[in-house]
């Protein structure tokens, strides 16, 4: 089978095709001049120039040498070597500043550039394709990353925080050199997850870590504290915080979080919660005689019938009472941190509880109108001094912060094999911000309303604490200006 004709394209052809080809420029091999003979519109775009005012011109004299420019990547040397090697010469990225005509200044320009040599007809190299990419905003953002990076690990070396990065699907885990010093090792020692994992307690891990990631997978951030042992036998205490990247498809693949070395704070925090229960313990006596005097004189002075003093009798005795609870919230808060806050279950009615509750605080506050329509017996197994004590709390905080003579409704119920409790109040209601804090430790909200009133802020802690342990939820919906309503579920 016989070939067909060659036929012959005209001229204009190949150079409409070159013009349109991506950042080139066709440059004659008569060194030292480099006649430039073809330019691409895209090489014209990016250089800022035109034909006219390049061709038929040596590259030097329209693109001067930059002195900032490295010998070895200037263009007459690269020209000079293609022709001598006959090979192609890339330049990955080069500094090359454009002047602007507008500003009259110079502007800053990266670039790549290839150089291919072309054969002529007599075997020698006649010309060089010479193709240039602007990559200024790449080398921008590159400059850019690395200068946040910088930045981040600035600030990380100051705040003594450590990184680490866990890939979910292949459980790649990639950490900074201070994660290892914190863990007792040294910085440039290499450690996998497991051995990381090695040297925290199982209880910690089963207790602690474990549902902190199950919540995580929920809300997608991370958080806890835990103690760690070194190698050297030593117990420190770490904070760990980080969050979850999803996919698509709400799939998590990764962990990014920081570990941060809290010992010195805990142990400041250990100390402080050592006084509180010493000084609580030492208070607990003296209120107590005091409270047993107080009964006493009671009943003595009421034979004698002076309204003066028994009113001021009255009123020392709700005093003593607040500082009692105030110093079994210390207590108890003390306890509570020192893991030895003890929860006995047993079964009992809510609704009996309740009332109980509702009577004893009406015997101290008597400006507000309780109402609670009990219906028929709940029993639930839980500890219920403690449940009766997160119940008082609500109520103590309904007639805190709602006007004398305004009505206080609780209620019980059962729903979805939960029993809830509610205390609903029309007083000054919670900001939005400060509703999700409320059951933070020592947490007050600022408002002037309540300058006034007194509160450590440790009860609606103490009271979301005991839930928990009880395996059960604790919320609040309020809004400014018109009530709160303070609630609690238990699993039956």
């Amino acid at each position: 089978m016989s070939a067909g004709p060659l036929h012959t394209l005209p001229e204009d052809i190949f150079r409409t095709v070159f013009e349109k080809s991506p950042g080139s420029l066709l440059v004659k091999a008569d060194a030292p001049r480099f006649t430039i003979l073809a330019a691409s519109d895209t090489y014209l775009a990016v250089t800022a120039t035109t034909r006219d005012a390049i061709l038929g011109r040596g590259f030097s004299e329209v693109f001067p040498e930059n002195a900032t420019i490295d010998d070895n990547i200037k263009a007459q040397h690269i020209f000079k070597k293609v022709v001598e090697t006959g090979r192609k010469i890339d330049i990955p990225s080069y500094r090359y500043d454009m002047f602007d005509p507008d500003t009259y200044t110079y502007e800053e320009h990266h670039w790549s550039c290839s150089n291919v040599p072309i054969i002529g007809t007599d075997g020698k190299i006649a010309y060089i394709l010479n193709t240039v990419v602007d990559i200024t905003k790449e080398v921008k953002a590159r400059e850019e990353a690395i200068e946040i990076a910088n930045r981040l690990r600035l600030a990380n070396e100051a705040t003594g925080l450590a990184t680490w990065d866990l890939d979910l699907v292949d459980q790649t885990f990639e950490y900074s050199p201070r994660m290892a010093e914190i863990f007792g090792h040294n910085a440039d020692e290499v450690l996998s997850l497991a051995a990381f994992r090695s040297q925290i307690t199982a209880d910690d891990m089963d207790n602690i870590i474990k549902p902190s990631f199950r919540q995580a997978i929920l809300t997608g951030e991370y958080l806890y504290e835990v103690k760690i042992t070194c190698p050297d036998t030593s117990v420190r205490w770490i904070k760990t915080q980080g969050v979850i990247i999803f996919d698509a498809s709400h799939k998590p693949i990764r962990m990014l979080g920081t570990v941060l070395d809290i010992t010195e704070s805990k142990r400041d925090e250990i100390r402080k919660n050592d006084f509180i229960a010493m000084a609580s313990h030492e208070l607990k006596t003296p209120l107590t005689s005091l409270k047993a005097y107080i009964q006493l004189l009671e009943k003595k002075i009421t034979k004698g019938g002076d309204p003066f003093i028994n009113n001021a009798l009255v009123k020392a005795g709700n005093q003593v009472n607040k500082m009692a609870d105030l110093v079994y919230g210390f207590l108890d808060l003390s306890r509570l941190e020192s893991g030895k806050l003890q929860v006995k279950i047993q079964p009992f009615d809510i609704n009996e509880l309740i009332t109980e509750i509702i009577t004893e605080t009406l015997l101290v506050s008597y400006h507000h109108q309780i109402v609670f329509n009990p219906g028929k017996t709940i029993i639930i197994n839980a500890d219920r001094e403690r449940i009766g004590q997160v119940v008082s709390n609500f109520l103590s905080n309904a007639i805190k912060y709602s006007p004398k003579e305004s009505t206080i409704t609780v209620s019980s119920g059962v729903f979805d094999n939960n029993v809830q409790v509610s205390v609903s109040d029309t007083g000054i209601g919670i900001r939005y911000k400060d509703q999700e804090k409320l059951f933070q430790r020592f947490y007050r909200v600022e408002n002037e309303n309540i300058k006034t009133i007194s509160g450590f802020g440790i009860g609606l802690y103490l009271a979301s604490e005991i839930i928990q342990r009880h395996k059960g939820k604790i919320w609040v919906e309020s809004k400014e200006g018109q009530g709160s309503t303070f609630s609690f579920s238990l699993p039956l």
